[in-house]
């Protein structure tokens, strides 16, 4: 695990604060959703996607035009950051009650991406457009 991975998860992201409005007021870690998926969620949930059924389901690379897509991301990146925090269960918890069910719904062959012709190769990376200039968020992390 790299330091940028480490920051990530909280180990050295979060400052020492020592009263509630202040810990409120914390940032987030990714500065959007898209930077999120771009930089960390693309590379660590690697699932085939395919139009023609030899994947586990689909994907759309521009995720970001599709309204539920979007709000399923901007769910999971939000619900990630306030997880990461947690230095007992919460990833174990991230994982099982927003990752799982979220990308589920996501990949299903009939949801919101049934339409979509984007596929990779096995234990490549989800497929990934850049959005339009000024649709998120300017990047925040210092990762590449």
């Amino acid at each position: 695990m790299t330091d940028d991975e480490d920051d990530a998860f909280g180990d050295s992201a979060s400052p020492d604060l020592d009263q509630g409005a202040e810990r409120a007021a914390v940032s987030t870690y990714y500065g959007s959703a898209d930077e999120w998926f771009r930089r960390y969620w693309r590379y660590t949930y690697r699932r085939r996607v395919s139009p023609k059924g030899t994947g586990t389901g689909r994907w759309r690379a521009d995720w970001w035009a599709n309204d539920e897509a979007r709000q399923r991301i901007e769910a999971l990146w939000r619900s990630w950051e306030a997880c990461r925090r947690d230095p007992g269960t919460g990833v174990s918890a991230w994982w099982i009650n927003h990752a799982d069910p979220q990308m589920s719904a996501l990949l299903a062959v009939d949801g919101c991406f049934a339409a979509s012709s984007d596929e990779n190769l096995p234990g490549d990376p989800l497929p990934y457009t850049e959005p339009p200039p000024g649709l998120f968020a300017p990047d925040r992390s210092s990762g590449s």
